[in-house]
């Protein structure tokens, strides 16, 4: 308990604030690198598991590359491509796209095979094309489970991005691993809240996003869970 008071003690420490190594600064550069890993990741994964799904090909091979991905030992990789790219920022934002690349992949390719069969012969019987069916009904209809996709990768990343300061990329890791070094406890024990806010942040984002895509169609056809009381009293059901 000690330990968490000093640690929350660090976090609102003025003097931890307006400098180059300031929590702010930290802060900042951890959201920057989750952001870019995101969009990296998606504009790979998105049109990729959107063909998976809508031609039915590839799924064996996109499940076995994704749990082979999700095996490799993260650090590990990150400093592979650390002694191959150099100390930076690039070698984290590579191994934590290739980490974030299965969520959003599955995400991708499941959102298109939840939608009704049924649905999609009656676009294409109504005149529609290929395209046209993806974009008009494919898309919509899967978009909630591609943000579950992206909710799962987020928090991923956010978790594991705090590696990046291993190889020099920065973020909260700095505080953890400046902890570790100098046996500071409540150092390493308020980067680890800070990067547990700002995960608990993103799934609180991501669970509104989640539930503002879904299609006004598909709400409006969802049963209401309607309890009708008895008319008859309870003396009388006794």
């Amino acid at each position: 308990m000690n330990f968490l008071i000093q640690a929350f003690a660090f976090i609102f420490d003025p003097k931890h604030y307006g400098t180059a190594n300031g929590i702010e600064v930290r802060l900042g550069q951890h959201l920057l690198i989750s952001f870019e890993v995101l969009v990296i990741a998606a504009l790979i994964a998105i049109p990729v598991g959107y063909l998976i799904g809508h031609t039915g090909r590839g799924r064996a091979f996109a499940i076995g590359f994704s749990g082979g991905v999700r095996a490799l030992p993260t650090l590990g990789f990150m400093i592979l491509i650390a002694l191959g790219v150099g100390i930076g920022l690039g070698a984290p934002i590579v191994a934590l796209v290739v980490l974030a690349i299965p969520s959003i992949l599955a995400g991708a390719y499941s959102g298109f095979e939840a939608v009704d069969r049924r649905t999609v012969d009656s676009a294409r019987a109504m005149g529609m094309n290929e395209l046209q069916i993806v974009a008009k009904v494919e898309v919509p209809l899967g978009l909630p489970l591609l943000i579950g996709g992206l909710r799962a990768a987020s928090l991923q990343v956010i978790a594991t991005a705090t590696l990046a300061d291993y190889v020099g990329g920065g973020g909260l890791g700095r505080f953890i691993f400046a902890g570790v070094q100098t046996q500071d406890y409540p150092q390493m024990l308020a980067g680890s809240i800070l990067v547990i806010f700002l995960a608990i942040a993103s799934e609180i984002l991501f669970s509104i996003i989640q539930r503002l895509v879904v299609p006004a169609g598909v709400t409006a056809g969802r049963p209401k869970d309607v309890r009708v009381k008895s008319s008859r009293s309870r003396a009388a059901l006794g």
